[in-house]
């Protein structure tokens, strides 16, 4: 088996340029084994592909144009499972040259969704309700009305299936590719989209990163997503990985363009291992100034995701400032009647707060960082806070988060503000979406009685960065990127003793 450390500084050729990789074999005996042992149990078949070198210097890339309607180009990989929309109603359109073809459990044709038709399905009772619908540029005739009356089946698993490479599913004004399973849960019905892993990661990159970003950022967002979402592979569960932040965002057709193509194109099949595992590839939009240790926010210290120095200072999110009304607070920590200080009780070693005690007029209440952050809608856990009045400021620094942040920036060496492409990519929306593993825990109260009501006031939190710190910051691979690093180079720098090789 050939595999290979992430390439480092020097591996050049005469004329400065990187060379070509050598070709990556296919997955060794032990990585092979362990996806099997993730899609065997589910009779999935387990496509192997050789990876293809970046395009270097001037190459073209010969991957389609943009359409509306086109093939995927990268229909290969094993099939990922993604949870697009759950709910009580679920309605799915057909767009493309085809439409879609409803079977039941059975593999039985239902109906045929024609391209701009809907479809509304619904629980009813034991029942599943499918409502044929028109559009307004293409209404039922009179001759159709018949055929569009609800129609009842029995509770079961249905599955649409494109009539054509080119069909299109729709749900909420977006297109996906691949086919479109609904599943009965609960009281509702959960739409889930089958397609080949390649073809997934096209919906991915482009959502999770601007397409106008350079090309090796696009890169390793592509070699992470991919690694992030095997890993994920659940054979035994109904869906693997679901299409928003929680895991990291899908938005199909609309994530696409040739960049991404190309990014997911030139890196096919490449993956991160350490110790013949996948590894755990989580990123996140902004860190402020430094990564952090999986350690010090999670259950568990990865030897890959340890602390690193981040070039992130040309992010819109590397220092950002919120204010809370009094009103905002009671509804944020109605238990204890709102919040008049916030301490923090343990910081990270980077100075994210892992721990804060918030006081309000009813009493005390003690959270994790990311408990708090979710209860205030942070953007990060790297803060510290300010209450204020008209007459008096009361600052809270506990060894001010920040002020160690800027001291790692420090270290560091690089961090000064960047005005080089600061334009290239639009602020909102911002990337750092996906394998964030940033749902926070229930937060444990400690209730104090207090009997005491303070004067309102307004919190102020100043903060650095944007999601949970953990593995590669997207602006930090922006600025490496523009800094001519290649996207070996910006995985090597995020994920620590990982290696690049072919699954």
């Amino acid at each position: 088996m050939l595999t290979r450390p992430l390439a480092g500084a020097g591996e050049h050729g005469k004329n400065g340029r990187l060379r070509p990789p050598l070709p990556l074999s296919l997955a060794g005996p032990t990585l092979r084994a362990h996806l099997r042992a993730l899609l065997g149990a589910s009779g999935l078949t387990l496509l192997l592909v050789v990876a293809i070198p970046p395009l270097m210097g001037g190459a073209r890339s010969t991957l389609p144009a943009d359409g509306p309607a086109m093939a995927s180009p990268l229909a290969s990989g094993p099939p990922v499972r993604v949870l697009l929309l759950a709910g009580p109603v679920v309605t799915i359109g057909a767009a493309g040259p085809a439409g879609l073809r409803l079977s039941d459990r059975d593999q039985r044709p239902l109906l045929v969704l024609e391209p701009g038709r809907q479809l509304r399905v619904r629980r009813s009772g034991g029942s599943l309700s499918l409502e044929p619908l028109g559009d307004s540029r293409s209404p039922w005739s009179e001759e159709d009305a018949a055929n569009v009356a609800p129609r009842l089946i029995p509770l079961q698993e249905l599955r649409l299936d494109p009539l054509e490479a080119r069909s299109l599913l729709v749900l909420k004004q977006r297109r996906y590719r691949g086919s479109l399973v609904l599943r009965p849960e609960g009281e509702g019905v959960q739409a889930i989209n089958h397609l080949p892993l390649e073809t997934y990661l096209l919906g991915v990159v482009g959502s999770e990163m601007p397409n106008t970003w350079p090309l090796a950022a696009l890169r390793a967002q592509a070699v992470a997503s991919r690694t992030y979402a095997l890993r994920q592979l659940k054979p035994n569960a109904p869906y693997d990985i679901l299409a928003t932040v929680i895991s990291q965002v899908y938005k199909g057709l609309e994530g696409e363009s040739a960049a991404v193509r190309e990014a997911v194109a030139s890196t096919r099949a490449q993956v991160l291992t350490h110790g013949e595992q996948l590894i755990n590839a989580v990123f996140h939009s902004s860190s402020g100034g430094r990564t952090e240790n999986s350690g010090d926010l999670w259950s568990r210290q990865m030897p890959y995701l340890v602390s690193v120095a981040d070039d992130d200072a040309i992010s819109p999110v590397s220092r950002w400032e919120k204010t809370f009304t009094p009103e905002t607070l009671t509804r944020a920590f109605r238990e204890i009647g709102g919040a008049t200080d916030i301490q923090p009780v343990e910081l990270s070693r980077t100075g994210r707060v892992r721990r804060a005690k918030v006081v309000g007029p009813g009493g005390e209440l003690l959270l994790s960082g990311a408990g708090l952050r979710e209860r205030l809608g942070l953007r990060s856990t790297l803060v510290r806070f300010r209450f204020e009045t008209a007459g008096r400021t009361d600052e809270v620094s506990a060894e001010s988060a920040l002020d160690s942040a800027v001291g790692a920036e420090r270290a560091f060496g690089s961090a000064a503000p960047m005005t080089t492409g600061v334009g290239l990519a639009p602020p909102p929306p911002l990337p750092g979406g996906g394998s964030r593993g940033d749902r926070s825990p229930v937060a444990t109260p400690a209730i104090v009685p207090g009997l005491a009501a303070s004067p309102p006031l307004r919190l102020v939190v100043e903060g650095r960065g944007y999601g949970h710190g953990v593995g590669m910051s997207q602006w930090g691979a922006y600025a490496l990127a523009l800094r001519g690093k290649s996207h070996e180079d910006i995985l090597r720098h995020y994920y620590r003793g990982a290696v690049l090789r072919s699954w």
